[in-house]
């Protein structure tokens, strides 16, 4: 597969998994998180606000790997 049509394929579905994502992560943030104590807030809000970051690493070296 060329770069050019993996680049696309990647920002599509880098698209559809971020605002998936997000959507899922702030729904679990306004219900059940609101009346967990500080600390379990704290390691939600941690937890939640960074685990897109090692998926998302994953599909852009996938987008950015060379024909072959």
């Amino acid at each position: 597969m060329r770069v050019r049509t993996r680049k696309l394929i990647g920002m599509v579905v880098l698209l559809v998994f971020l605002a998936s994502y997000a959507l899922v992560v702030a729904s679990i943030a306004s219900g059940r998180i609101t009346t967990a104590p500080a600390l379990a807030q704290f390691a939600f809000f941690l937890v939640g606000g960074l685990a897109w970051v090692l998926p998302a690493g994953l599909l852009i070296r996938w987008m950015q790997r060379p024909d072959g």
